[in-house]
């Protein structure tokens, strides 16, 4: 993985790892909630979960805002809303549980960034600048953050999430998987920077006769390939995954909306494991009761189990092929 044993000791020493506990990581406050499903036959998880964007509850923006003392946009917590990949943790969580239901062998540990991505991505390399916009990507830190104190305290929370990937995937076994959910909104907005319009401009682009124009994005949005066509996912994972959301009549796409970008933690991530991964996008009015852009929205749980199942079944084949 490119670090030393003394380097992950000294992540472990920042970053929360419990040396008495298999090595496992701990939760942090405001940070990252670690959950660990465990099999029988011990040892490191077979799957790791981890959702950068799992800061999905309006307690979770409150809570950072309130740590924050530079002005910000007013009425920023409707940017929150319509940007927080609702429905991302709860998906992965479930098809974790799943698959070490069915297999109790397997375990599984599930990472859910609590830093909500309004004020610092998670899923970005820390030196992500707004240039990546012409890719349909984001800061890591939006513009409209300008204290330097805050961008600190940001940058620091940042790197301690980070830290905690990064010394879990050291850990995976060789035969370990790692799953990356995320959720997108329905439509492709044409909004071209995140500064300190983003509220006014996201209210403009959903007045119905503008958004009414906007390009509707796949149901299911496979992320599996970088822009030169590299395939880096598990590929039996993609094929079987694809057929059954495509058999329970989804519109499945592939690097429709977005490619893995070399800017975000997902594409280190599964070029450091490569053919061991898989991310995809899930639009998430199909994972809510009652999709409303500015507002928290309620989790349809039953929607949850049809979108988590294929996953756990296509990871569960995955490692049944590894084996024979």
């Amino acid at each position: 993985m490119g670090r030393s044993l003394a380097q992950l000791g000294a992540l472990d020493a920042r970053c929360g790892f419990d040396q008495d506990d298999a090595m496992l990581p701990r939760s942090i406050p405001g940070v990252v909630d670690v959950e660990f499903l465990p099999g029988t036959s011990g040892g490191p998880p077979d799957l790791v979960v981890e959702v950068p964007h799992g800061a999905d509850r309006m307690v979770h923006f409150d809570a950072l805002r309130a740590r924050l003392g530079g002005a910000l946009p007013a009425d920023l917590h409707e940017f929150f809303a319509v940007n927080t990949d609702v429905g991302a943790w709860q998906v992965g969580r479930a098809a974790a549980a799943a698959l070490v239901d069915v297999n109790p062998r397997r375990s599984a540990l599930v990472l859910r960034c609590l830093i909500p991505r309004t004020f610092i991505d998670c899923n970005r390399i820390e030196e992500a600048t707004d240039e990546l916009a012409s890719g349909g990507m984001t800061a890591s830190v939006p513009a409209y953050v300008h204290e330097p104190a805050d961008r600190a305290v940001l940058l620091d929370l940042h790197r301690a999430y980070v830290g905690i990937v990064e010394a879990t995937l050291a850990r995976l076994g060789p035969g370990g998987f790692l799953l990356m959910p995320h959720t997108y909104g329905p439509v492709s907005l044409g909004i071209e920077r995140v500064d300190d319009e983003i509220v006014a401009n996201l209210r403009r682009a959903h007045r119905p006769e503008a958004y009414a124009g906007w390009p509707r994005r796949p149901e299911v949005d496979l992320i599996t390939r970088t822009a030169d066509g590299t395939l880096h996912a598990a590929a039996s994972v993609v094929e079987d995954v694809a057929a059954a959301y495509r058999a329970a009549g989804r519109e499945v796409g592939e690097n429709v909306t977005y490619h893995m970008h070399p800017a975000t933690l997902g594409h280190r991530w599964a070029t450091r494991l490569p053919g061991r991964t898989f991310s995809l996008e899930i639009r998430r009015d199909l994972l809510t009761v009652d999709w409303t852009w500015n507002r928290e929205n309620e989790i349809d749980a039953r929607a949850v189990v049809r979108f988590a199942a294929p996953l756990a079944d296509a990871i569960g084949h995955w490692f049944e092929r590894k084996e024979h």
